[in-house]
């Protein structure tokens, strides 16, 4: 899933490795380093917390019309958001057709009207979608880790053009990677501070939440979305020690939607 802004400079993404243990399926580039997992007796389970924890953006952005992803991988929160939230249309943008093409071995749903995977660069594709994306989930991790192109002021700024004002962002990124702090920053830079995070959710993958204002002249506007921004910000600042209560916050948004989709 390697994204480069010069095609010419990109290399080979190493070759997605299948593996089943323990009824589960498993995607990896590197052997033991799990990329993406399914339950085969459940294969719209999100396996993985990191799964669980972006799928917090309902919680500011509880009726999106239109999923932007970045990165396929197996599929988790693709099919799980085509099958939870049935009024979004999603479009998946992914580099790598070895992994488009393992998409049948994760039950990841066939192109449709509201379901869409395009074999696309991210960084280059992403200013095609100006003011069209509700939410925008960036998970485009290869065998090296997050592209630095995707944590760039450049895509971040062209991520903030793709979405609709008052816009989410939500971006996966590893708490151990070099780049971390700098990628942070450029974030905060072009979401004008409008950035969150709930604190050890996901173990050393961090997620942030990235809203963009809905309007310049309103950078500060009080929608729910942002409301709710600033009071998650303010919690993780003023008690650290909440990782325990947002790893069942994840769990039950996760849960609620299931439940709400079974009735």
């Amino acid at each position: 899933m390697s994204q480069s802004l010069d095609p010419a400079a990109s290399h080979a993404p190493a070759p997605p490795v299948l593996s089943r243990r323990k009824g589960r399926l498993t995607l990896e580039f590197v052997p033991g380093e799990v990329q993406s997992q399914m339950d085969l007796a459940d294969p719209h389970r999100l396996v993985l917390a990191y799964a669980r924890a972006m799928m917090c953006f309902v919680l500011f952005k509880p009726r999106p019309a239109h999923i932007v992803m970045v990165g396929l991988g197996g599929g988790s929160l693709a099919k799980f958001c085509h099958r939870y939230l049935p009024d979004a249309r999603i479009t998946v943008l992914e580099l790598s057709a070895d992994v488009i093409a393992l998409r049948e071995h994760f039950a990841v749903p066939p192109d449709s009207e509201r379901f869409h995977v395009i074999h696309a660069d991210a960084a280059h594709h992403m200013p095609r979608l100006a003011g069209s994306a509700d939410v925008l989930l960036v998970d485009g991790f290869d065998a090296a880790g997050l592209p630095p192109v995707l944590g760039s002021a450049r895509f971040y700024a062209d991520c903030r053009r793709a979405l609709k004002p008052d816009g989410l962002l939500v971006a996966n990124m590893f708490s151990y990677d070099p780049h971390y702090g700098a990628m942070k920053h450029r974030l905060r830079q072009a979401f004008s501070d409008n950035v969150c995070q709930f604190r050890g959710i996901a173990g050393n993958n961090h997620i942030l939440f990235a809203l963009r204002p809905a309007s310049a002249a309103t950078a500060r506007s009080a929608t729910p979305a942002h409301r709710l921004v600033q009071r998650v910000a303010l919690c993780g600042a003023l008690w650290p020690g909440l990782a325990p209560l947002n790893r069942l916050l994840a769990h039950w948004v996760v849960a609620r939607l299931r439940h709400r989709a079974a009735r």
